[in-house]
């Protein structure tokens, strides 16, 4: 819990104009912050105990996101999703805070510059005291991504711990998401993790398996629909062909679409794990995947717009 963010919240939010559920909302958020202002509660847990429904909450949330309160980054675990995980914005709460706070107050207690920094997620270092005693949310009923007792961003949010090997064991579920920050699909038990581009291009795959099995139902007649893959690991194939292999998710994209316009590997090369094994006798095959996106139509290739940039 956050005294502090609970603090700006009381003070600025509903002085700003905010409406009541938002700032009900705001102040449970709060109340489960690490004091940087992350937390992770489920949509369930927070319309429970401020007495609103979940469509509330949701269209509340949404609209804070849109305000600038807060910034939302969806999860997944396996093949389900969990709960989002919220970062609020402590400089707009402080700077609220601050501009309807009395001013027989304000000279006694205007946070200094150092007293919640603009926070960025991709350079946050856990204070000492942080680090000795841990983030330790409230007891929330029955939600396990709020009662969990570590923060999931509690460490370095740079970059994993170099010197500990991408597989090697976790000690405990709840430290996955601190040592992989950036991972939405994963599952911990077997080290297998994807970003959201990464899970992006493993859906834009799976679409094109899809696709070319519903082709094969016009031909004979019979649709046979392919079993939904684990999806923590065809991220994680994307990554690994990422960060290990240096291409990009352009490349990926388009040369599984080369792939599926080949007779022969087109039935051969269904998975990303697939398309990593045999990248280099595909490219000796098929010829070398370029990074120019200019000999590209997209009504041809229909990569996802986010990856034609690469």
């Amino acid at each position: 819990m956050s005294v502090k963010l609970s603090a700006y919240v009381w003070d600025g939010c509903a002085a700003s104009g905010m409406k009541i559920t938002s700032v009900a909302i705001m102040a449970r958020l709060a109340d489960f912050s690490s004091d940087e202002g992350i937390c992770w509660p489920s949509i369930a847990t927070i319309a429970r105990q401020i007495g609103a429904g979940l469509s509330t909450v949701r269209t509340s949330i949404r609209k804070l996101e849109a305000d600038g309160w807060l910034t939302s980054t969806a999860r997944r675990k396996g093949n389900r999703n969990t709960s989002n995980m919220y970062q609020l914005n402590v400089r707009k709460l402080r700077e609220a805070a601050a501009a309807h706070q009395p001013e027989s107050d304000a000279s006694e207690s205007a946070p200094s510059k150092s007293d919640a920094p603009n926070f960025d997620a991709s350079n946050f270092h856990p204070s000492k005291s942080g680090q000795k005693t841990g983030f330790h949310p409230p007891e929330s009923g029955d939600d396990p991504s709020v009662r969990s007792k570590h923060d999931p961003l509690d460490k370095n949010l740079s970059c994993p711990d170099a010197s500990r090997p991408d597989d090697s064991p976790v000690d405990n579920p709840d430290q996955f998401l601190a040592r992989f920050p950036d991972a939405v699909v994963y599952s911990e038990k077997k080290r297998l993790w994807g970003s959201h581009e990464d899970l992006k291009c493993a859906e834009w795959i799976w679409g094109q398996i899809t696709q070319l099995y519903e082709k094969a139902a016009e031909a004979d007649g019979e649709l046979a629909r392919p079993k939904e893959p684990n999806w923590a690991a065809w991220a994680n194939d994307v990554r690994l062909m990422c960060s290990q292999d240096q291409r990009t998710h352009f490349q990926i994209c388009k040369m599984f679409k080369r792939v599926q316009s080949d007779p022969f590997w087109c039935r051969n090369i269904l998975s990303p794990s697939k398309l990593r094994e045999k990248w280099d006798e595909l490219v000796v095959r098929l010829g070398p995947v370029q990074r120019s996106v200019t000999d590209i139509s997209p009504v041809d290739y229909a990569i996802p717009e986010g990856f034609r940039g690469y």
